[in-house]
């Protein structure tokens, strides 16, 4: 098995699976907590096998698990996640760049252009990006109400600014008035 970062494409048997294993040190965990803007990075592995798709076109599948530790979006205290996802790429050599200036990349797909190497550590930290919760929350963790105003004026609620917030009182008293 293969602790190798990255894999010479030139290098790459045709005729078998290469298999894989990545299990960053400490060094390299706390650049990538760093990166990733994470309290913590811990037991991350990257775990899988490179084989040939056809005459010129690579895939990869594999298995990333990391445990991660992030501040909670409303307490800020710290909150753990644990994750095992599954990893798929297909690096294509006859890839073509979109002409377009902004296009939209189908969901679900994992194709890469095939350069002279894949980068096994690229592959894991975007993969790894890509999995981390977007807003960890702290169990049982509530956004309370806050109110901000001038001096001597009374703050506006959620309440007070939704748009149909008073109709329901209006329908009421206008049945009453029938």
């Amino acid at each position: 098995m293969s602790n190798q970062t990255s894999l010479r494409v030139a290098d790459l048997p045709q005729n078998a699976p290469t298999p894989f294993e990545i299990r960053p040190d400490a060094q390299e965990l706390d650049v990538l907590k760093n990166e990733l803007s994470l309290l913590r990075l811990r037991k991350l592995s990257f775990v899988g096998e490179v084989r040939a798709h056809g005459k010129r076109d690579w895939a990869l599948s594999g298995k990333l698990g990391a445990t991660v530790i992030q501040p909670c979006v409303v307490t800020l205290t710290p909150v753990t996640t644990r994750i095992d996802i599954p990893v798929t790429r297909m690096f294509l050599s006859d890839w073509t760049n979109p002409d377009e200036e902004e296009f939209e990349i189908p969901e679900g797909d994992e194709s890469e252009p095939l350069g002279t190497e894949i980068v096994l550590t690229e592959v894991m930290s975007e993969a790894l990006a890509l999995a981390l919760p977007q807003y960890p929350r702290k169990e049982g963790a509530e956004l309370e109400q806050a109110g901000f105003t001038e001096p001597g004026k009374q703050a506006i609620t959620d309440e007070d600014v939704k748009p149909f917030a008073g109709l329901a009182g209006l329908r009421d008293a206008l049945k009453k008035d029938e």
